[in-house]
């Protein structure tokens, strides 16, 4: 490519994460050589750098990255070179195959279908997923919302079924918590009330 996009390294941790392009895809369009690429995705490269992302920065539209995610020879177009924006601290790397980077935002849909009792954190977690990326999908906002499909992520292996019950047993201590604290609030707003309302019965007695 011609040009570069604005922090290379940076962009190309945000695209392994959340897309399906080849590692060829991201290092042509990042101006990376592909098996740095791969370094990226197995965390041997480019470790405790933060990731990038090219469509908040206005450097690739979701369009753009959907169309090289459906044809592996195309490559992709950088829009323009961008102002710098917020960025987000990559976790832990979790390297996932090509083959299977699809089968993380359709878990965390699954999840968020079924298993609501779990926070973003907790599915982030579980699927190696950013909580950002989470609550996108949670919200329906995931540039490709409209093509996910809701998976079990245990089915998928990316996580054991252990692994998901003792998350989902947390989660439900926690929702359980909070429903007692909403009803142990609403017990002393009430004995508030009451006595606010007795006072004001002595005053006008």
């Amino acid at each position: 490519m011609s040009e570069t996009p604005f922090m290379p390294k940076a962009t190309a941790v945000w695209l392994v994460e959340n897309t399906t392009l080849t590692f060829k895809q991201i290092a042509s369009f990042c101006n990376l050589h592909e098996l740095e690429v791969k370094g990226i995705a197995d965390g041997d490269v480019a470790k405790g750098i933060k990731a990038y992302n090219p469509i908040l920065a206005g450097q690739l539209s979701r369009s753009e990255i959907d169309a090289s995610s459906k044809d592996s020879e195309r490559f992709l177009n950088l829009t323009q070179r961008a102002e710098e924006v917020e960025v987000k601290e990559r976790k832990k790397p979790k390297y996932t195959p090509l083959s299977k980077r699809q089968d993380r935002p359709d878990a965390i849909l699954w999840l968020c279908k079924n298993a609501t009792e779990l926070n973003d954190g907790q599915i982030s977690k579980l699927v190696g997923s950013t909580k950002a990326t989470v609550a996108l999908i949670r919200k329906r906002s995931y540039w490709n919302f409209s093509s996910l499909k809701p998976r079990d992520p245990v089915i998928l292996a990316l996580c054991t079924q252990e692994t998901y019950q003792k998350a989902l047993d947390k989660g439900k201590r926690r929702v359980e918590r909070q429903k007692k604290d909403k009803i142990r609030d609403e017990k002393k707003l009430k004995i508030k009330q009451k006595e606010i309302e007795d006072e004001k019965e002595k005053i006008q007695g």
